[in-house]
């Protein structure tokens, strides 16, 4: 009797699925679609081009959790985000630079990636991470979508692109904006880089150009 019931808690313990599997069901994906983390990466391209269809209220708290997810220095969580939806509050940021903010009034879907720079002194860096982690669980949710610079760039002669995206979100004094990340179904599928395109030059090992492998 005892040895039946120790070859069933065996049974049980390979059959049950481990506590990280249980927790994380993002690794549960891939272990679905048998796919790996850098299928992502060949496959993801920026898209600026997207369907006229609205992304679920479920996909959109996907996105959510995954920039609240982002690594950050020191924990100090400097970053702030601004959901957008309406189609007025879009077009408007589509005008926040002279070039390269166009189509993001065809997006139906944008976040604005924000942060208090009094809280960390590697703020954009905090920023940049979760905004990556929005481009690929976009990627992961079969959206597209595109990284527009607002930190530092130009809205007109007399207002930089912070500035103007401060008063249209109405943020508070100081805030600092980095980027807006326009999202959507892609209208358009252009093929993933292929690995002979990469830049395995910028590479070395051990030392600075050090291009042979030790």
């Amino acid at each position: 009797m005892k040895e039946g019931k120790i070859r069933g808690q065996a049974i049980e313990r390979r059959t049950r699925p481990s506590g990280i599997d249980e927790l994380n069901p993002f690794l549960n994906h891939f272990k679905r679609e048998e796919k790996m983390f850098i299928d992502l990466l060949r496959t993801r391209r920026s898209i600026r081009r997207f369907q006229d269809r609205l992304v679920e209220q479920e996909k959109i708290d996907l996105l959510i959790e995954a920039m609240l997810r982002a690594p950050s220095s020191r924990g100090l969580n400097p970053w702030e985000f601004v959901v957008v939806t309406e189609q007025e509050t879009l077009a408007r940021l589509s005008q926040a630079k002279p070039h390269g903010a166009t189509f993001v009034k065809n997006a139906p879907l944008a976040i604005v990636v924000c942060a208090d720079p009094t809280k960390c002194d590697v703020w954009v860096e905090d920023c940049s991470i979760a905004s990556i982690l929005l481009h690929l669980a976009a990627t992961d949710l079969g959206l597209g979508s595109c990284w527009v610079q607002i930190r530092l760039r130009e809205h007109d002669a007399h207002q930089m692109a912070q500035e103007y995206v401060a008063e249209l979100l109405k943020l508070p004094e100081g805030m600092a904006v980095e980027a807006i990340i326009a999202m959507g179904y892609p209208a358009e599928q252009p093929a993933g880089h292929p690995r002979s395109s990469l830049l395995d030059d910028k590479v070395s090992f051990e030392q600075y150009g050090q291009k042979e492998r030790g």
